[in-house]
């Protein structure tokens, strides 16, 4: 791969950009003039995509107090999955619209704890911006010593949506359907391996729920991220492994995972074939945790909004909407006020789902 940052910094960049790649030398700068797209092996990959603000007409950019420089918009997940994805979506459409550069700064591992860190510590004035996954809402019980306070140190902006995850097993592993893989479960206690990303994980969650809905003792097997987890069952190192959609569907169509069913309440569109877990366990309820965005707390309420009616024209557009519903996310936007009442809920909400399937702070 060739090395593109030198000649794109050279170009003046702006510092607000070019901080974030001195920080990780091995992430990739695409520039808006060289839309080509380049997925860093690094854990950590800052993206710029959008226009220059120089296309826009004088008069607007000086009218427009926001956005005054470009956005970072911090994702809890490595590069590839579908966090990932519609981070990037959002940010090209914010761009576009906005006239400012949108940088996808992604931050995995630590349960999503780095994300979130840094988000708290930034100034609160909507640059700077919080893709959490669900273990945002989960990490204050399975984590008491947290770097932040997610109650006093956030303020949302808007949800984004639910997406759909799907349970799949390798081919070889010889079960056809979600009783086969219950019974293969029953029949070893305690020695059948559940691929999971981090614990706390939208899908280590649905996980968590599926097994205790089953009556079924696996060994769970935590990774760093949803694709690694998934990895692993495509190479016989586990068993099963829920994921989402957007990572899990290439293989699925090329034959090297079986997908047994899909967490949400009714059936996917993109897999009409394959059944919702409910449809063979009716006690199991997917983890209500969903998508969204959030800013650092103290960001004026003006901006939020601002924020919030931009993401909610983005997600209304039909390319958008047909992307979404190609990686499995139903958008369901909200206001500000809407989205900071749902995720303090949610930590609540899944504080009991800790304590009923066992899990323990580390």
């Amino acid at each position: 791969m060739a090395d593109v940052r030198g000649p794109i910094l050279s170009r003046g960049l702006n510092t607000a950009i070019a901080e974030p790649v001195r920080r990780n030398p091995s992430c990739v700068v695409l520039s808006p003039l060289r839309p080509r797209l380049f997925w860093p092996v690094a854990f950590a990959a800052v993206v710029t995509v959008g226009v220059a603000g120089a296309a826009l007409p004088a008069l607007a950019q000086t009218q427009q107090k926001f956005p005054s420089k470009p956005i970072r918009l911090v994702v809890a997940f490595t590069a590839g999955g579908s966090t990932d994805t519609i981070a990037r979506m959002i940010g090209q459409k914010m761009s576009e619209s906005w006239g400012q550069s949108v940088v996808v700064d992604n931050r995995g591992g630590a349960g999503g704890t780095l994300a979130a860190s840094a988000v708290a510590k930034a100034a609160p004035d909507g640059h700077t911006l919080l893709l959490p996954g669900g273990n945002f809402v989960i990490n204050p019980v399975l984590q008491p010593n947290l770097p932040y306070d997610p109650f006093k140190d956030f303020a949302g902006v808007t949800q984004l949506g639910f997406g759909t995850q799907v349970l799949s097993v390798a081919p070889a592993l010889g079960v056809k359907s979600v009783e086969d893989l219950i019974a293969l479960a029953k029949a070893q206690p305690g020695k059948i391996i559940f691929g999971s990303p981090p614990v706390g994980a939208g899908t280590h969650l649905n996980g968590a729920r599926f097994n205790l809905a089953a009556g079924i003792r696996v060994v769970t097997v935590a990774f760093k991220g949803g694709q690694e987890a998934l990895i692993q069952t495509l190479g016989g190192r586990t068993h099963y492994a829920i994921s989402g959609l957007a990572v899990a569907l290439p293989f699925i169509k090329d034959g090297k995972l079986l997908a047994l069913a899909v967490t949400t309440p009714q059936r996917s569109p993109v897999l009409p074939e394959v059944p919702t877990l409910a449809e063979t366990l009716p006690e199991f309820r997917r983890s209500e945790t969903s998508i969204g965005l959030l800013a650092p707390a103290k960001t004026p309420p003006p901006i939020l909004n601002q924020i919030s009616k931009e993401v909610a024209r983005i997600l209304d557009l039909p390319a958008i909407k047909e992307q979404l519903q190609g990686i499995g996310i139903v958008p369901v936007p909200t206001t500000p006020e809407e989205y900071d009442k749902i995720f303090r809920a949610q930590i609540e909400i899944l504080s009991k789902l800790v304590r009923d399937a066992g899990l323990r702070p580390k």
